[in-house]
């Protein structure tokens, strides 16, 4: 996977953390760096550390599914990319907008939901043998730390308007990486 590839999947990783982050730049009544880059930090930990996870177990196992590999890491994607669409058109409860609390086991836990699929990604990526991991990793975790600042930013001073359009956007870059991964396998490999 090239760089550019690389650099998309990133972006349409930290969507949720980026949407998450909206939310809680909404509830801080005035903007806070130290808040902002502390979501910022458990958020791109843990979208570094998921794939790593995935991308492990995935290696474990690559040699007995190598002939539907592809077939995988498409359903994979497909199937995130239309969850995160899905989860752009149902309605988010103001309750769950009104607080900004910045406690360890919120954190935890809003950053274990926000990285999940990118799990699932590490292990479609156990099926790319070009892709530089280290580098993917790397870059999933520094994309999704900036997201997740800018979301907190844009959030505090802007609003809910564009949660939606993270989803929406994070979803549909990564049926498109699931897509390139199938046509390159069937049709250039």
């Amino acid at each position: 996977m090239g760089i550019i590839a690389i650099l998309l999947l990133a972006v349409g990783l930290s969507m949720d953390a980026f949407a998450v982050s909206l939310c809680k730049g909404m509830a801080m009544k005035a903007f806070n760096r130290r808040q902002a880059c502390i979501l910022g930090l458990y958020f791109g930990g843990f979208q570094a550390l998921m794939p790593l996870l995935g991308w492990l177990v995935g290696s474990s196992f690559s040699d007995y599914i190598v002939a539907v590999d592809h077939w995988i890491a498409f359903a994979l994607l497909a199937f995130i990319g239309g969850k995160m669409i899905y989860e752009a058109y149902t309605p988010v409860p103001v309750e769950e907008l009104a607080e900004l609390k910045m406690d360890v086991k919120e954190l935890l836990v809003l950053a274990v939901a926000t990285s999940i699929d990118a799990l699932a990604v590490g292990v479609a990526l156990a099926f790319d043998t070009q892709t530089n991991i280290p580098l993917t990793i790397i870059l999933i975790g520094i994309v999704t730390f900036a997201f997740s600042v800018m979301g907190a930013f844009i959030g505090n001073k802007f609003g809910n308007a564009f949660r939606s359009k993270a989803e929406i956007l994070g979803g549909l870059i990564l049926i498109g990486i699931g897509v390139k991964i199938l046509v390159e396998h069937l049709f250039f490999a």
